[in-house]
């Protein structure tokens, strides 16, 4: 839904310590973690204020969201 929060700590409440933990600990997954919650904020800010912005550009933000939000739930399902 448009505006809504995808940050990693609201994708993943039951990860919250979690996440905290490993992010302290491994910077790559700080790093993903960090590109995720940008792009998010960043594709809230143009949905929310109707940012003339080309359809695809939208859609490519959204899909390297996705991806990373993809990479970020494999290393805590497996860390």
């Amino acid at each position: 839904m448009l505006g809504e929060h995808h940050d990693v700590d609201h994708e993943f409440p039951e990860y919250h310590e979690k996440i905290d933990q490993i992010s302290d600990r491994d910077p790559e997954f700080a790093a993903l973690r960090k590109e995720h919650d940008r792009l998010d904020s960043e594709i809230r800010e143009l949905e929310l204020h109707n940012q003339p912005v080309a359809d695809t550009y939208l859609e490519d933000q959204k899909k390297k969201r996705a991806l990373l939000k993809d990479r970020i739930y494999e290393i805590l399902r497996h860390t």
